[in-house]
């Protein structure tokens, strides 16, 4: 598996952390940047990595920023992006297994026994399919333009 990582600023850090754990499990990190501790913006972040998750460059992508919340909004404007906030090991979980969710989004201020944790996770745990499958493809059917839907 190919997994994109993004960060701002505040998750540069975090990021480098993510990236041993995603390579100690075996699989390949394309890494999105930001590079320095500058003051950036997590929309460009976060489009990059859903960029290329979205367009099947990478299989899987891991963002971010101060709350995680930011980076979600902004992936999830992209089409066939399910980017999930998680703050904990049942979110995470569920993201996966209910949501198939294709971008994990992180607080930067988590700790990095949780992060750890949370990271191996997502990266094993599978999507459940049958009943959820409906409702993800529903989720899918919502990508659409304003006039639309």
């Amino acid at each position: 598996m190919i997994v994109s990582l993004g960060s701002d600023h505040r998750g540069i850090e975090q990021r480098q952390l993510i990236a041993g754990v995603v390579r100690d499990a075996g699989h390949e990190v394309d890494d999105c940047g930001t590079h320095t501790t500058d003051s950036c913006d997590y929309p460009d972040i976060a489009a990059s990595v859903a960029r290329q998750v979205a367009l099947q460059q990478t299989d899987r992508g891991i963002l971010i920023c101060g709350t995680g919340i930011g980076v979600s909004i902004a992936a999830n404007k992209i089409n066939g992006i399910r980017a999930a906030v998680c703050h904990d090991t049942h979110t995470v979980e569920m993201s996966r297994r209910h949501n198939d969710a294709n971008i994990l989004c992180i607080s930067a201020m988590l700790g990095e026994p949780q992060m750890r944790e949370m990271v191996k996770l997502w990266l094993t745990t599978p999507f459940d399919g049958e009943r959820h499958q409906r409702r993800v493809q529903k989720i899918k059917e919502l990508e659409c333009s304003p006039s639309t839907g």
